[in-house]
């Protein structure tokens, strides 16, 4: 049995435990995971289905500009994709652009899970929930994580079948963009929160029209942006999703409660409020719990977790998921890459942050 059938085992038992707990009222709290995986097809939806059918008319439009520039400096046009989160349209973006197949899978799946997750949806998302004087230990732990990035990269790339220097190579563009990223959560940061938001509202935007304009032709049959892929399609990619998420987020309940005690017994060791950990245990679940914990968070913590979220976020749930629903051979390099480079943020925020006092 190979790892991707141990697993997708382990998510089916996760599945009926969570079935089972939720017909007998929810007694072990693993039911309402399972109803929440399943509500999340709606959100899901919102988010992905309309980037998913616009995705063949912006590979178009944009190859006539983006293909010639990353051929002329190497670099193969799938890696353009990566600027997007894995589950908004960076995935099939970059498989429409690529030229290798084998990076196109790269660049979907490990790069859009990390950088793509960071740059349109952890940043904007988390400037926006925590409070304007927890934002600039954000905006530190942000620049630590994506200073750690390129361990996590380089690890899911190693396992995708590609060399470290071609790792390093097809990032160039992601690294050149994370380095303006950092001068600029360090120079301006008022202005770069303004920039996320607008980045956020954008995309937003193009969703919203890339549905609305799919459920007009399902619908009519008349389209006025002809070349998109049709809405069934995208919506059949979101259930399969919508279906691991059935028992990825009950097992990841259980995997929680497990590392909550090693987890508490590792923050006293560090140095660390409970609270701080805990976040980031939450983070491999969602971003979410760990921004709205962060009022609570020690300022050592607060860096901690704010790298340990551009590449660990939602690596047990969404991400897992989406990979498993779509190419279920690349979750291991999916997972290396993501745990690998949140372990290396975390260690680099650690000695960084030396200097703080310790939690009370």
């Amino acid at each position: 049995m190979s790892v991707n059938q141990i697993l997708m085992a382990v998510m089916a038992a996760g599945a009926a435990l969570g079935g089972f707990d939720r017909l007998r009222g929810n007694k072990w709290g693993l039911g309402d995971k399972f109803e929440t995986g399943f509500m999340l097809l709606g959100s899901m939806a919102l988010s992905m289905a309309g980037m998913i059918c616009l995705t063949p008319v912006l590979a178009q439009w944009l190859g006539y500009v983006i293909v010639p520039l990353y051929r002329f400096i190497g670099v193969d046009p799938a890696m353009f994709g990566s600027m997007l989160a894995i589950d908004m349209g960076g995935y099939q973006l970059s498989k429409e652009l690529a030229a290798d197949p084998l990076l196109g899978s790269y660049a979907g799946l490990v790069v859009s899970a990390i950088f793509g997750c960071t740059l349109v949806f952890t940043i904007p998302v988390g400037m926006g929930m925590i409070s304007k004087a927890d934002r600039p230990f954000f905006a530190q732990g942000i620049m630590l994580g994506l200073a750690a990035m390129p361990v996590g990269l380089a690890a899911g790339g190693l396992l995708c079948g590609l060399s470290l220097l071609d790792c390093l190579h097809q990032n160039l563009p992601v690294f050149v963009l994370s380095l303006l990223l950092l001068l600029g959560l360090r120079k301006i940061p008022e202005q770069m929160v303004k920039g996320f938001c607008l980045l956020a509202e954008g995309i937003r935007w193009l969703v919203t029209a890339g549905l609305v304009l799919a459920a007009v032709e399902s619908m009519t049959g008349w389209n006025p942006v002809p070349g998109m892929a049709p809405v069934a399609e995208a919506m059949a990619t979101v259930s399969s999703i919508g279906v691991v998420l059935l028992g990825s987020l009950p097992t990841a309940e259980l995997i929680r409660r497990l590392l909550v005690r090693p987890f508490a017994w590792l923050g006293e060791r560090l140095g660390l409020k409970p609270q701080s950990l805990t976040g980031m245990l939450m983070g491999l679940v969602s971003p979410m719990p760990t921004l709205s914990m962060y009022e609570s968070m020690d300022g050592r913590g607060k860096v901690m977790a704010g790298a340990f979220l551009v590449s660990g976020a939602s690596v047990l749930a969404a991400h897992m998921a989406f990979v498993v629903s779509v190419e279920p051979q690349m979750l291991g390099p999916l997972m290396a890459a993501k745990l690998c480079g949140a372990l290396a943020a975390v260690a680099l925020a650690f000695f960084a942050c030396k200097k703080m006092p310790a939690a009370a």
